[in-house]
């Protein structure tokens, strides 16, 4: 049977087989029917909604023009016959571009007769045959569809035709479309009717005109049968109106505009836009306001406020874009942003966004736009991109602050408090009984019930706080009393954000709590939880503050709360406590307070003891009982008088009110506080009188003072920098607790920490002299110093250049402050120069902000000498310290700002170096701002470099970034500085400082400063003058008391032995002996926890003369030693004498002048070494950058050890790294301070002469003189901490170096290892292959022997510590095998028998075998060449480790070998000789060093 083919694509259903023929006519499509092609003109009549929209009727809300006015109302018209209207309306504007000279459009709309005429005068359509065609132009562009002379897209053209359709369309939807011109230059006139929807035409009519005639007109009769229409609507017409009156608007008073004959009220584009505004005054009370502005030919913008919905009036060459487009955006961006910035920045909480901005707007835009591009061709929104504009559009800041001013930000301000207030409502409370879900809520029992009334709600300020409320509660209840504690301060209300306010869960549970119900007028308490809110806070600074903004939470939502008497209440504890040992107790609730009960004693305040009460915390659960069992005498209730209170309360939190603060601290006198004895607080007296307080006491902490530029807490790390004597490094954890100890620091540690590691910071922008030294990683360039370590793991101690900074003589003339009975920081430190010029500050208090740049401390020494010499002072401008670039003023006339530039260079066409940024501009952050305009970044839309490489350091800024070229030569045209962002501006308009008064005042400029310190400082060395010559003269009266007494005891005019004391005293007294009172504070009360450091006197009850003498006065001569009473010390005193009497000379001779003069060139001296160590530093830095940049060497080959010395080339790598890490390192300066030199030893085959004494140093073994000089240049350098140079330090500082006797035994190995030298040799892991031929090169070159088999004597070497050789190297050459293992050992045992050939070796000497280490079988390799090399030692007294621990260590002497047979190719060996070791015989140093160096 044949099988079927299949075909292809057949399905199950048989979709692709022909169906089975049916018997009957058929009623399928043929496949003609189905696909057919239609012409252009048949398409348009088929299809019209794809060209002149929908033909269907439409209801919409619209502007018409009817009864002379616009109208605003719903419409019902068909858009495509509005369509056609509106193409030949457009037709003759455009005109108008073509020919400037068109002054008439006449418009005609026949509704009788279905006819509708457009004619303008100007340039005609030209009467002549197109070549290509073959017909007359008017015909061609009329009647024949994609015809245009708008196809040229190269030609920028301001018309609104685009596509060839236009007029044809009108022509299409018409039954007869009649089209005439003038064409006055060819003097043709023409004339064709068309029918039929452009079915039909006639032959042209053409007859001459005069050559200045020159016009077109299009009438034509709509088809309404196309539009289901029979006649033309009043709608349809009222639009078309509307349309004509926009024409006049567009086109401006050059065109005078009729509609049927009459010419329209609109003779500009401002009396179009009135057309609509004074429709809109009808709907509401006045007529909105306008600002009209024509930008330049092309943009014209008239701007009026809408009432919440956005509005757009808008045309692009004539045509009603009635949706807007990028035109209408591009103008309305500018104005909301600038409105949102404005009342952003009036109002912060009101967060109000571009689009909130955008609904209030009512914008008119006529614009003239280049080849215009229309999302279809009904052309409702304009499209094309604002960069294809071919013009701007931008509004003038005047133009802007007129908008801003039009009522549009009150609107706004208006709308975001009723979002805000909305929001706000979630978060209300309720009236009742229980709430759940709000943690550590003590709730009252009867709170929101009916006795809520009479509940009191008492909140805390934090847990304890709140431990000790409840606490005291058990004195009073739980029925009426509620506890809720506040963590930390409340949220200011007043200027907090709408986003703030509804996250903040406090503000939420606080409004819970007590049932508060948003923006609510409450006359009662009623209707609340608790009928009393009750403040509990510490009695110090910041207690108060939280009670201000408590108050000012209610004030701010519900001020009529504070009207109702006793609604707020506030608790007070005491702040100091005295007690009588006979129980007598006082409490005092202020500070003037108690001084002026302390001052009723009288100096006589036996008995008593005080305790200081700062925080709740301090007091017992006791004592909270016997509060709230006395709570009348705590309790203090806050009265509202008068407005007066609220205008306090606005004053002290409203940002709109900073002046009037600020006056208000001008007012502030010292003293003033808030009478506690008062049962009723007005809240103005709570403002004026308590919460003044902490904003003084804020401003304090942030504004620094002009004496000193310190603010408190860096003077209290100062002061006890000086108390301790702060020249031994410790941690800076450490440290910071001793400051919190004794300086009464009452902020969290971590916060002293940070202080202390600014203050030793010396990166780029941050200290010129830091007072601190920064041993560890105190933060770099790279974060802004926030890549400081954590506290615990570095170390500091004070700069050796802060006390020529701030002279100890200075120190007993300062004021000084005591807090809670500790004698604490004084008001201000008095520094020679102004340090808050040198290292600038920065701050925000209250009601100010501060700004001080740094300045050279070299530019402000020069000017305080011109002010001692009486010359005119320079100006000065900001200087950072290491920053490289460039700080200019800028060029603004009586600018006082300052461009800080980076550094950037051109490597070449598409590679710049940029070597310098901004001071303060953070290289990590640079680093991500490349990484932001890179090419790498996927995120970047439009990168400007290609790639960057980062050669930074931690000082070092070097960045080489690459471009394209085209990107190069672009950012080279806007400027490389400005592109790449490097540069910043520095101001010097906010210098806000206190004066020496304690008065915050503005300085101008930094010599304003520097005069008004001068003058003070200046009075400043006459004090100090005079209290030297007092102290000097005190001190003479005293030593010549002294010699008077003893030689009067050693004649025996006196007897002192077997006497009373009070008999001794009264003869003490008749010899005319003077007495010298001791300066013994009276007597006060004990204060709890305070750092007694005075001492006690010996007699309790002294015996007391009749005039005031007490034996005490006598002191200074009864208490000295039996020893001294000898006619040695009457020479002794009288030497001092003499010294004492010429410093009285000399200081007679001084004036207040040349003390300055003296100070300040001590400051340069210091000022010169550190320079100098800087610029070494830097000089060391840049020669490892450029090894670093170099090839990297390649594997030593392996050499015999005497031919490694002499071919050795440049192997002081790790020497290199050593010198560096001792250079920048801030280790203790008196270790460093006689540290051994560094030689070159000799080769193997090195001179056989007899040694000769010289200065021995130790050698890096580097043939390099680069490498030697850079060893040089350390100890130059190192010198330059030496803080034995203070003047003022010397004697102090040298009791800090602990003097270790002299011993004549090690006690252990690990002690000997401790021993060795300063780390000035690096000693390489044997596990490193590559660097084990470099380990000769840093050997000690500790002892000399005599070569073998040659007489002589021994030599002075180095002490114990110099003569230990380092870890033996251990390298595996062919040297090594010349010693065999087993020879070492022998040899080395052979030393502890007697020397036979020696001569001149003292007998208590004894000699100490060094053996190999039992871990490095070649070490004996390392001693055989140990000393061959150079031969020079150094003298006891100049021994290199003596400087540093002060120990007195033995001489090492060397022992010549004694005779042995000769032997082939025997290896020499050395001997070293220690007495003090002789006993360890058997101890290898090699193998201690290796162990430690482990």
């Amino acid at each position: 049977m044949a099988i079927e083919k299949k075909r292809p694509l057949q399905t199950s259903n048989a979709a692709n087989i022909d169906p089975a023929p049916t018997a009957g006519p058929t009623t399928a499509k043929t496949i003609e029917e189905m696909y057919q092609k239609k012409s252009q003109l048949e398409h348009i009549l088929l299809r019209p909604d794809t060209y002149i929209g929908s033909i269907e009727k439409h209801t919409q809300t619209l502007w018409v023009y009817e009864s002379d006015r616009m109208v605003h109302r719903p419409v019902t018209f068909v858009p495509g016959l509005y369509k056609i209207f509106d193409e030949i309306l457009v037709n003759a504007a455009d005109n108008k571009q073509r020919d400037p000279k068109m002054d008439s459009l006449k418009v005609v709309i026949d509704v009788e007769g279905n006819c509708i005429s457009v004619c303008n005068n100007g340039d005609g359509v030209p009467v002549e045959v197109h070549q290509e065609e073959k017909v007359y132009v008017p015909e061609l562009i009329f009647g024949h569809l994609l015809t245009s002379s708008n196809y040229d897209d190269t030609e920028k053209k301001t018309t609104g035709g685009r596509n060839g359709y236009g007029a044809k369309l009108t022509n299409i939807f018409s039954t007869e479309f009649v089209i005439e011109t003038a064409d006055g230059r060819r003097q043709k006139k023409y004339k064709q009717v068309f029918c039929n929807n452009m079915g039909n035409k006639s032959e042209p009519a053409i007859s001459k005109c005069k050559e200045s005639e020159n016009w077109t007109k299009v009438t034509f009769k709509p088809d309404l049968a196309k539009f289901n229409m029979t006649h033309l609507e009043d709608d349809v017409v009222a639009l078309m109106k509307k349309r004509v009156i926009d024409m006049a608007g567009c086109l401006g008073k050059s065109v005078k505009v009729e509609l049927n004959g009459s010419r329209v009220p609109v003779r500009a584009f401002t009396d179009y836009v009135n057309l609509y505004l004074d429709s809109a005054a009808k709907s509401e009370a006045e007529k909105p306001p306008s600002y009209h502005v024509k930008v330049n030919d092309r943009w014209e913008v008239c701007v009026s406020l809408s009432d919440g919905q956005f509005q757009q009036v808008s045309f692009v060459n004539s045509i009603a874009t009635t949706k807007g487009g990028t035109h209408v955006d591009y103008v309305t961006s500018q104005i909301t942003t600038h409105v949102m910035n404005f009342v952003n920045k009036k109002n912060k909480t009101a967060n109000v966004k571009a689009h909130n901005v955008k609904n209030y707007l009512w914008v008119f835009v006529n614009a003239l736009i280049d080849n215009p591009a229309f999302d279809s061709q009904t052309k409702e929104t304009l499209t094309l991109r604002q960069s294809s504009f071919g013009s701007k559009c931008e509004l003038s800041q005047d133009f802007l602050a007129k908008v801003t001013k039009s009522g549009i930000v009150e609107s706004l301000l208006s709308w975001a408090n009723f979002k805000q207030s909305k929001d706000l409502k979630k978060s209300d409370g309720t009236k009742t009984e229980k709430i759940h879900g709000i943690e550590k809520l003590d709730d009252a029992n009867k709170a929101g019930g009916k006795e809520s009334d009479k509940c009191t709600l008492i909140l805390t300020e934090g847990d304890s706080a709140k431990a000790l409320a409840l606490a005291g509660l058990a004195a009073v209840g739980r029925d009426y009393y509620g506890v809720f504690p506040l963590r930390g301060k409340l949220l200011n209300v007043r200027e907090a954000t709408n986003k703030q306010l509804t996250e903040n869960k406090e503000i939420g549970y606080i409004k819970q709590i007590l049932g508060l119900q948003q923006n609510k007028e409450y006359t009662s308490i009623k209707s609340l939880r608790y009928g009393h809110l009750m403040i509990m806070t510490d009695q110090d600074h910041d207690g108060s503050h939280i009670k201000g903004l408590l108050i000012n939470f209610i004030h701010s939502y519900w001020p009529s709360l504070l009207r109702v008497p006793s609604f707020l209440i506030e608790f007070i504890t005491p702040i100091v406590k005295a007690t009588h040992k006979n129980g007598t107790q006082l409490s005092f609730y202020t500070m003037p307070e108690y001084e002026s009960w302390k001052e009723s004693l009288s100096g006589n305040a036996s008995g008593w003891s005080i305790k200081y009460y700062k925080g709740l915390g301090t007091s017992t659960s006791k004592e909270g009982r016997d509060y709230f069992a006395n709570l009348d005498k705590h309790r203090k209730d806050f009265i509202w008088v008068d407005q007066q209170d609220g205008d306090a309360i606005e004053l002290a939190f409203s940002k709109k009110k900073i002046e009037e603060r600020k006056n208000w601290l001008r007012r502030f006198e010292p003293g003033t506080h808030l009478d506690q004895t008062a049962k009723l607080i007005k809240y103005s007296d709570f403002v004026n009188k308590e919460l003044i307080l902490f904003s003084m006491a804020d401003l304090q902490r942030s504004i620094p003072s002009m004496v000193d530029g310190l603010k408190p807490g860096q003077r209290k790390i100062l002061f006890c920098s000086f108390k301790r004597n702060f020249v031994k490094e410790a941690k800076v954890a450490q440290f910071s607790g001793y400051v919190s100890e004794h300086s009464a620091y009452h902020h969290g540690e971590q916060s002293l920490a940070s202080t202390i590691i600014g203050m030793a910071q010396d990166y780029v922008g941050s200290n010129n002299i830091n007072l601190l030294q920064p041993n560890g990683q105190f933060g770099t360039r790279n974060y802004g110093g926030k890549d400081h370590a954590s506290a615990r793991y570095i170390y500091t101690r004070l700069s050796p250049i802060t006390r020529f900074l701030f002279h100890k003589d200075d120190d007993d003339l300062l004021e000084y402050l005591n807090e809670d009975g500790q004698l604490i920081e004084p008001t201000w430190y008095m520094p020679i120069i102004p340090t808050v010029l040198v290292n600038g500050s920065e701050g925000i208090g209250t009601g100010w902000s501060s700004y001080i740049p740094n300045y050279n401390p070299r530019d402000i020494i020069a000017n305080l000498r011109r002010l001692l010499s009486g010359d005119a002072l320079v100006p000065m401008d900001p200087w950072y310290r290491w920053f490289k670039g460039s700080i200019e003023k800028t060029a603004k006339e009586g600018g006082n700002g300052y461009i800080v530039s980076g550094i950037i260079e051109e490597v070449n066409e598409t590679t710049l170096k940029i070597m310098e940024l901004p001071v303060r501009r953070w290289t990590q952050d640079y680093k991500e701002f490349l990484e932001s305009i890179s090419s790498s970044n996927r995120e970047c839309k439009d990168p400007l470099i290609e790639d960057f490489d980062m050669n930074c350091d931690d000082v070092i800024v070097e960045f080489d970034v690459f471009l394209s070229e085209e990107n190069f030569t672009r950012a080279k045209q806007e400027g490389l500085l400005k592109k790449f962002k490097l540069t910043t501006t520095i101001s010097t308009s906010n210098m806000h400082l206190f004066d020496p008064k304690g008065v915050i005042k503005k300085y101008d400029t930094p010599e304003q400063i520097l005069e008004e310190f001068f003058h003070l400082r200046l009075a400043f060395y006459e004090k100090r003058k005079n209290f030297l010559l007092e102290k000097r003269e005190m001190e003479l009266l005293k030593l010549e008391n002294k010699v008077r007494f003893i030689l009067a005891v050693v004649n025996g005019e006196i007897i002192v032995s077997n006497r009373k004391r009070a008999d001794l005293f009264v003869e003490l007294q008749r010899k005319g002996f003077t007495p010298f009172s001791k300066k013994t504070k009276a007597v006060e009360p004990e204060v709890a926890g305070a750092i007694d450091e005075t001492e006690e006197t010996e007699d309790n009850s002294p015996a007391v003369s009749k005039n005031g003498v007490v034996i005490s006065d006598y002191e200074y001569l009864l208490a000295m030693a039996i020893g001294t009473l000898t006619i040695e010390k009457v020479q002794e005193l009288c030497a001092d004498k003499d010294r004492l009497n010429k410093e009285v000379e000399d200081l007679r001779k001084e004036t207040p002048r040349s003390f300055w003069m003296k100070d300040l060139y001590a400051l340069e001296k210091q000022l010169d070494e550190i320079e100098k160590s800087d610029a070494q530093a830097e000089e060391l830095r840049k020669k490892m950058r450029s090894k670093a940049k170099g090839q990297a060497p390649g594997k030593a080959g392996r050499q015999a050890p005497k031919n490694q010395r002499k071919e050795n080339k440049k192997k002081a790598n790790n020497a290199d790294s050593v010198t560096e890490t001792i250079s920048t390192s801030s280790t203790s300066a008196m270790e460093f301070e006689k540290a051994p030199e560094v030689v070159k030893p000799k080769g193997r085959a090195g001179s056989r002469k007899a040694p000769t004494k010289q200065r021995s140093t130790v050698v890096l073994t580097d043939e390099d003189d680069d490498d030697d000089e850079e060893v040089l240049e350390l100890k130059e350098r190192l010198a330059a901490y030496n803080l034995e140079s203070s003047p003022d330090h010397s004697a102090a500082m040298e009791t800090e170096v602990p003097k270790v006797p002299a011993r004549k035994k090690e006690p252990s190995k690990r002690i000997a290892a401790l021993k060795k030298p300063l780390a000035t040799v690096s000693e390489i892991s044997s596990d490193d292959e590559e660097n084990e031929v470099d380990d000769e090169d840093f050997e000690l070159e500790a002892v000399a022997a005599p070569e073998r088999g040659k007489k002589g004597g021994r030599k002075p070497a180095a002490n114990a510590k110099a003569a230990k050789p380092p870890a033996a190297a251990k390298n595996r050459g062919a040297g090594n095998k010349q010693k065999p293992q087993t020879l070492s050992q022998k040899l080395i045992s052979d030393m502890l028998k007697p020397a036979e050939n020696s001569s001149g070796i003292s007998p208590e000497k004894k000699v100490r075998k060094m053996r190999a280490s039992p871990f490095n079988k070649k070490s004996g390799s390392v001693l055989g060449r140990v000393g061959e090399a150079n031969e020079s030692t150094e003298p006891e007294e100049k021994l290199g480790s003596a400087s540093t621990s002060g120990s007195t260590e033995e001489m090492v002497e060397v022992v010549p070998a004694r005779s042995r047979p000769q032997r082939v190719n025997r290896a020499q060996k050395k001997y070293v000789v220690s007495d003090s070791e002789s006993e360890n015989a058997t101890e290898d140093s090699d193998f201690v060093e290796d162990e430690e160096e482990d």
